[in-house]
This record gives C-alpha cells, structure tokens and sequence, in this order.
C-alpha cells in the first residue's frame, strides 16, 4: 500500500508554504499576497493547503475576480511560523521598539 505524502496534522508549514505566510508578517491585517516575488500567481494548491491547516483564512470576496483567493496570516499561522523559522526575535528591554517609534515621528 502506498504511503501517503503527508501527514493531515502537520505542525509546520512547508517552505513553500512559509515564504508565502511570511509575506504577511509585515502587511496590514495580515493579508497575504495574490502573486509571487515574480510575478507569478501564488499556486492554489499552496493557498488551499495553508486555508485547511489554518495557518490562513479567507478575507474577503473579490467581485471582479471571484476566483482568486484573498487571505490572510492567522494567529496559528504566525505560531506555525515562529516554530519554523520565521520572525523569530531575541526579546529586547523595549528600546528598540522606542527608537523604533521614534523614528516614525
């Protein structure tokens, strides 16, 4: 009997499901991108398995384009993420963050 692919429960993103999920890091609300660094349509398949596994989850209804899919990061998908690799930061005092918001002033 063939073995499957892979797990139904997995607990971390594939790297192809990482690098999109990261792209949300930094985006209002999470929202995930439609196309890829180069253009290219971010594949169904990755979006369908990241929405099933909940690491994203539809936003809203595009009307002038109901197929594509518009999502966004979940708090799962930031947990999923920080246990593989993505965003994770050394804790800081808080002057960072304070020369950070300086900065925006």
């Amino acid at each position: 009997m063939a073995k499957p692919r892979r797990s139904p429960s997995r607990s971390a993103p594939s790297d192809v499901q990482g690098a999109w999920l990261r792209r949300g890091l930094d985006q209002p609300g999470g929202k995930l991108p439609l196309f890829d660094e180069r253009g290219q349509r971010v594949k169904k398949a990755t979006v369908e398995a990241c929405l099933k596994a909940g690491w994203a989850e539809r936003w809203f209804d595009n009307p002038l384009k109901p197929d594509w899919l518009v999502c966004r990061l979940t708090e799962a998908g930031q947990v999923a993420l920080n246990g593989h690799g993505g965003n994770e930061e050394a804790p800081t005092d808080g002057a960072e963050d304070d020369a950070r918001q300086g900065a925006l002033i």
